[in-house]
């Protein structure tokens, strides 16, 4: 495999290992969140708009895929960049991810809690903003490693 076709599959790797980690943490607070609203109506409470927040958080993952991506295809032209731009793209992805996996159940659980109780929203922003630190790490340290691809 020649290193371009490595430098596009690590790119294509990280932004689908990233977007994948979003499907399923949108989809997990996005499952809470109807359930919540659900227990509202039947409850005859006004519907929380603020469980918005949850189920959207972790899309912003597939961002930082796409930059990793970007990033990464620019290296075309630099030989012997195959091997680390396919392996910064699998584990970035996969860091990436996962923190998007990982954020969907903390909003899952946020959009449980904020629909019963009406209280704590800055507190479980403040819980979700920490898994995605993970992600921001995950890409800013992969940049930094592929900084040094020349």
């Amino acid at each position: 495999m020649s290193d371009a076709a490595m430098i596009v599959a690590g790119a294509i790797a990280c932004l689908g290992l990233a977007g994948a980690g979003s499907a399923f943490g949108t989809g997990l607070a996005a499952a809470a969140a109807v359930g919540a609203w659900k227990k509202c109506y039947a409850a005859g409470k006004p519907a929380p708009f603020l469980l918005l927040s949850f189920v959207g958080a972790p899309i912003t993952q597939t961002l930082y895929g796409m930059i990793l991506m970007f990033i990464m295809l620019g290296k075309t032209e630099v030989a012997g960049a195959g091997i680390p731009c396919l392996v910064a793209g699998i584990f970035a992805g996969l860091a990436i991810g996962l923190s998007a996996l990982f954020q969907g159940r903390a909003g899952a659980a946020a959009c449980d809690a904020q629909a019963e109780t009406n209280q704590g929203f800055t507190n479980y922003l403040a819980a979700l903003g920490i898994v995605e630190t993970v992600a921001i790490f995950a890409m800013v340290f992969a940049l930094i490693a592929l900084s040094s691809v020349k």
